[in-house]
């Protein structure tokens, strides 16, 4: 028999991290685990039990178990002590921006964070009614209802009722996540946010209403962000004023021996 297999599932998919239940698993998801048998136990196996542990090995390796590298562990101690001293602003809270080149473990980060708050807050305060970490991607081509609708999709809200326009949506979103005392916001994808077009520049604006109306620290993750015109114009300052960088990786031009 395989012990500790990370096939166990019953080849079950995982929901999403951007709904609620699809957090929740991921945060409640045990570490991988996988007991690799000694060659004469494994030349015993009976050819079912061998295509057992096999999917179950393999199972193992597609869970790609995150190492706490030091970027990763700066970017969660930053993290969490913006949301600590955020709990008494009422206004102009400081975030953090998670930005890198491709595949250098942005989304990682940030999903890492949020799991270590959710465990925290509920090792200290317990219960099940509070959302303490909601995470969403920003929408391509996106739009202010586009991303109204990824904070309500999150939170499993019903279809959204006839006749409601965009603040709508937003209003009920914020007022559920005040309820349930949210206090970490995570906007992965934030490269999307093209504030050189006009959808661009109000999904911006419909963003800072979040950020306005919601008692939470805002974290976001993006592909160089830094040189991609986020930070650039008006509403980039804003962006920009309000954030703290991190960085996952060497910037395009070091890459390129500029720096």
């Amino acid at each position: 028999m395989v012990a500790g297999s990370a096939g166990d599932a019953g080849g079950q998919c995982r929901e999403p991290t951007t709904t609620l239940s699809g957090w929740r698993q991921f945060v409640d998801a045990a570490p991988a685990a996988f007991d690799l048998l000694p060659d004469a136990a494994w030349a015993s196996l009976t050819a079912g039990s061998r295509a057992a542990y096999d999917e179950g090995r393999i199972s193992y390796h597609s869970e790609l178990v995150v190492v706490a590298t030091s970027t990763l562990r700066e970017i969660t101690r930053q993290g969490r002590l913006l949301t600590l001293l955020n709990r008494r602003e009422i206004s102009a809270r400081r975030g953090l921006i998670v930005s890198g080149p491709w595949a250098t473990g942005k989304s990682t980060a940030l999903r890492q964070l949020g799991r270590a708050h959710e465990l925290m807050v509920r090792e200290r305060y317990g219960g099940s009614d509070r959302i303490p970490v909601v995470y969403v991607t920003t929408p391509p081509r996106g739009s202010p209802r586009k991303l109204a609708l990824e904070f309500a999709r999150f939170l499993g809200l019903p279809p959204v009722r006839t006749g409601w326009n965009t603040t709508d949506i937003a209003d009920a979103v914020c007022q559920i996540l005040i309820e349930a005392r949210c206090d970490l916001v995570l906007v992965d994808e934030i490269h999307n946010l093209n504030l050189a077009t006009s959808a661009g520049e109000d999904m911006s604006d419909h963003l800072k209403y979040f950020t306005g109306h919601l008692p939470a620290t805002f974290v976001y993750a993006g592909i160089n962000v830094e040189r991609s015109g986020l930070f650039t114009g008006v509403r980039g300052k804003q962006i920009a004023g309000r954030c703290v960088l991190a960085s996952t990786g060497p910037s395009p031009a070091s890459r390129n021996g500029r720096d």
